[in-house]
């Protein structure tokens, strides 16, 4: 049941995609209270899964169909969707016909069901929604939950796509965890990969690493060959105990190294240092599969390399290093993934865009920001400005993750809503009834309180922080009123003492105060009643005169998503 306030923001903008089958799909987005339902009542991971098998059956196929669709099934906390992205394009390379799912989406929701690397079409997309919809409709069962939930329903779509459109294989990303999650109905993958693991969706894997490994583990299948990447000690245990387990044979990646000869570095379209595990874990999964479905050409074997020997001596045995064709090298080079460490360059606006929202994730995405911002040629007068734009949703720790975003040394801190736009016209591909307006919104102002609380720390620590604004002895907060405009003034008795950051109510507000309409690719909303204060005011001049603007956006791919489809109109078409 989606909450008034939210569902009033979000109309069609009028693309040819089947606007009834979107308003639709969103009724099956499950509100807040049922998603708490689930959590307590996810005890026995077989009464999902059968739910998700019944579910299947009514929609016209069986668990065994599945069978033929050759899958690659990947799971992990960070770097699953590269991985998933890495392995489908090599394999593309081949000539092979791919499918590939994956979430979240970012613009628009078919970009979940790829064919050969593209969204299925719009045509596509309304032609199996309402298959697979009106036969539920017909199947209703009084004693059952009649239809499946938002992703359990695109998860049995997309199989109905890649089984009538005929794909040689398919590569399918694990929604959350592994053992409970209704990809898992798959009963004989070609090849399972786990990427890093780390702590995110605490409420539903569990508190600890290991609880998280154990839930990773699920997708083991018996006799399928599984590989991962280098991972703790304690995880990588529980890794090869559900192997054990499932029993199936577990193989850990060396590094990519050892997969470069001559000192020649493999070229990766996914900028960053991370990136590297994901590429080996894809290069080791297309292997396996092209072994397993009887190909030549897989990679020549040879020796194992100095480094990877010392992993050898790990409980899980090393992978085999091996040339890699140059249908690999190539697909590695070639392999794009929108959201993830990628660069836009609009003018005097520089975008860095990364959809990290978990500790290590963050980590890794501070390391890519710094290296290819110092990378950048810097104005002749100096005059740059840095500007962090940040949300968070479910139950993450904002504060650590906020913490580590510290190094970047950002000028202006920017949190709004996964809200694209506060106004009559939105995009039903980037609806939530999962959550409220008002939910969303407390939870950016609480962002920002966390902000300003470890800037505070740092103040006096470093010579680049600069000291809370004052204007004419007051100072202010932004506050988001979406019925009076973007920006309202607050009194400094209700404001942190620093106030470089600024809430806006969505994320269209956020960019027109960032780019102050100095993005050429950014139209900006003509936006009536904008209050403006201190902080807006100053920032404002800072960046209409500075040579040059740097904008980390990251914290969220929903967020992610809504800034690409504003930068990037096309994306939208």
């Amino acid at each position: 049941m989606a909450d008034k306030s939210l569902h009033s923001l979000w109309k069609d903008l009028g693309t040819e995609l089947d606007w009834d089958a979107i308003r639709t799909l969103n009724t099956l987005q499950t509100n807040a209270s049922y998603l708490e339902q689930v959590k307590r009542e996810r005890g026995d991971p077989r009464v999902q899964l059968e739910a998700m098998k019944g579910f299947l059956e009514r929609s016209g196929l069986k668990v065994e169909d599945l069978d033929q669709l050759n899958i690659i099934h990947v799971t992990g906390t960070k770097g699953k969707g590269s991985t998933c992205a890495f392995t489908e394009r090599i394999l593309r390379n081949y000539g092979l016909k791919t499918g590939f799912y994956s979430s979240p989406h970012l613009v628009q929701v078919r970009e979940r069901i790829r064919i050969n690397g593209q969204p299925i079409s719009k045509e596509l997309f309304s032609k199996y929604f309402w298959q697979v919809y009106n036969r539920l409709e017909e199947t209703k069962d009084p004693g059952h939950a009649s239809m499946p939930a938002y992703f359990r329903f695109l998860t049995i779509m997309a199989f109905h796509v890649f089984l009538q459109e005929k794909v040689d294989l398919a590569v399918v990303e694990v929604g959350i965890g592994g053992a409970y999650d209704c990809t898992n109905i798959i009963r004989k993958p070609i090849v399972c990969g786990v990427s890093s693991l780390g702590i995110d969706h605490t409420s539903i894997l569990g508190d600890t690493i290991e609880k998280i490994a154990w839930q990773k583990g699920g997708i083991f299948k018996p006799g399928v060959p599984a590989f991962t990447v280098l991972q703790p000690e304690r995880p990588l245990e529980v890794l090869r105990e559900r192997a054990r387990e499932s029993p199936c044979p577990l193989y850990l990646c060396p590094d990519l190294d050892a997969f470069e000869e001559d000192a020649k570095a493999l070229q990766l379209g996914l900028a960053g240092e991370h990136q590297r595990s994901n590429a080996t874990l894809a290069l080791q999964l297309s292997r396996a599969w092209l072994q397993q479905q009887g190909w030549r050409g897989a990679g020549e074997l040879k020796d194992v390399q100095p480094g990877a020997k010392l992993l050898a001596k790990r409980t899980v045995p090393l992978a085999p290093t091996f040339r890699p064709s140059s249908s690999m090298v190539q697909g590695l080079q070639d392999t794009e993934w929108l959201g993830r460490t990628q660069v836009l360059q609009h003018g005097a606006v520089t975008w860095y865009v990364d959809g990290a929202h978990t500790t290590s994730s963050v980590q890794a995405c501070v390391r890519w920001f710094r290296h290819a911002a110092l990378n950048e040629e810097k104005p002749v007068d100096g005059s740059e400005v840095r500007v962090l734009l940040f949300n968070a949703t479910g139950d993450r720790d904002t504060a650590a993750l906020l913490k580590l975003l510290l190094p970047c040394r950002f000028d202006y801190a920017v949190f709004c809503p996964n809200i694209t736009e506060v106004s009559a016209v939105g995009n039903a591909d980037q609806q939530n009834f999962n959550v409220t307006l008002e939910n969303v919104l407390t939870r950016c102002l609480e962002n920002q309180k966390k902000w300003n609380r470890l800037m505070e720390e740092k103040v006096g620590q470093d010579l680049w922080l600069s000291p809370p604004l004052q204007v004419d002895g007051v100072g202010g907060l932004l506050k988001p009123d979406p019925l009076r405009g973007p920006l309202l003034f607050v009194p400094s008795s209700e404001r942190p003492l620093n106030s470089n950051s600024l809430v806006f109510p969505c994320i269209s507000h956020a960019l027109q105060w960032i780019t102050q309409g100095r993005d050429p690719h950014f139209q900006a909303p003509a936006t009536k009643g904008l209050h403006l204060h201190p902080v807006a005011g100053s920032g404002a001049v800072l960046l209409k005169e500075a040579a040059a603007i740097r904008v980390l956006v990251t914290g969220s791919l929903h967020l992610v998503g809504g800034v690409l489809k504003l930068l990037d109109q096309s994306l939208s078409q």
